[in-house]
């Protein structure tokens, strides 16, 4: 994020899950003539919906979303993927006469937008298989302290119950020869984007926590295991997927196994959302380069767009 008057910015609105960045980006239409581009990893699959807090057909007619419903839940979208048409519709949105505004927590994406992209071999399904089976066999905390014996920092960065991240940075290394970490280091194949980044953060990890519960309830009075019924009944998807593996989606897929009651899912569901919104926040942290906005004020949604607006004076 540049200083003085640099007319290339580009607007994020981010934060962690349960935040309040919709109402914000919503409010801040009001203002702008904006497009949405989605910068959440969840809302690219098509069929997941009530999980993901997608925006409502009201909301996405409203205001133009992108990188929403894209892709099949039996695929990945990576990074790289996104950070390459992100940058494509920021362009095709200005050529339009509009401004783009980024809203999302997947801070992962963000970064490969402010720091450039690096050169990370592609995704290879045998190898996922292996690191799965020994999984199964072995648990994931083992392959994470595997991770912590070959990259440290990457190690340090994982949750060991995070199957995803771990998979990807063991896979990286297998592929490669080099860590994870080694290849952030590397100097990126293409530059950042200019942004302008707003965070919604809460003072009070208490109203946030209260927050996330009453939405995964929501989600449940609205349908969550019935979507995920749908899903499963397709006969093309599995647990171990990154769709999947979605925070809710994962809870929800092995009540319906019969590993635990509904009690046990909604306990389970918000602790893996607390989690969730603990790493987004110490992510964040780590962006020093950010206004930070207290979600939990009552004019929270306003001092955000407030902020936003800025980014024609940044």
């Amino acid at each position: 994020m540049p200083g003085s008057c640099d007319q290339t910015l580009v607007r994020v609105l981010t934060g962690p899950t349960a935040s309040g960045k919709t109402a914000a980006a919503l409010r801040l239409a009001r203002e702008l003539d904006l497009e949405i581009i989605s910068m959440d990893s969840a809302l690219v699959y098509r069929g997941m919906d009530i999980g993901t807090a997608k925006p409502t057909p009201a909301e996405r007619a409203e205001v133009p979303h992108h990188l929403i419903d894209i892709i099949e839940p039996t695929h990945s979208f990576s990074a790289a993927e996104f950070a390459q048409r992100a940058r494509e519709l920021v362009d095709q949105v200005r050529a339009r006469g509009r401004e783009p505004l980024l809203v999302g927590g997947t801070l992962l994406y963000l970064r490969a937008l402010e720091q450039g992209l690096n050169e990370l071999p592609a995704a290879d399904a045998g190898l996922r298989a292996r690191l799965e089976a020994q999984a199964a066999s072995e648990g994931w905390a083992a392959l994470h302290a595997r991770l912590a014996r070959v990259d440290p920092a990457s190690a340090a960065r994982i949750e060991p119950g995070d199957s995803q991240r771990i998979q990807r940075a063991l896979e990286v290394w297998e592929l490669s020869g080099r860590t994870l970490t080694q290849h952030f280091e590397q100097a990126p194949r293409e530059p950042g984007l200019a942004l302008r980044v707003v965070s919604l953060e809460p003072s009070d990890r208490s109203w946030l926590h209260a927050r996330i519960a009453q939405r995964l309830r929501d989600m449940l009075r609205t349908g969550l295991l019935d979507e995920v019924r749908a899903l499963r009944a397709r006969g093309d998807l599995h647990a171990e997927l990154p769709s999947m593996r979605c925070v809710g989606y994962r809870q929800a897929w092995e009540h319906l196994d019969g590993a635990f009651d509904a009690a046990e899912l909604e306990q389970r569901a918000v602790a893996a959302t607390r989690q969730l919104a603990k790493r987004q926040l110490t992510w964040l942290r780590a962006m020093p380069r950010r206004e930070c906005i207290d979600c939990c004020a009552d004019d929270a949604t306003e001092r955000a767009v407030r902020a936003l607006l800025r980014a024609d004076r940044a």
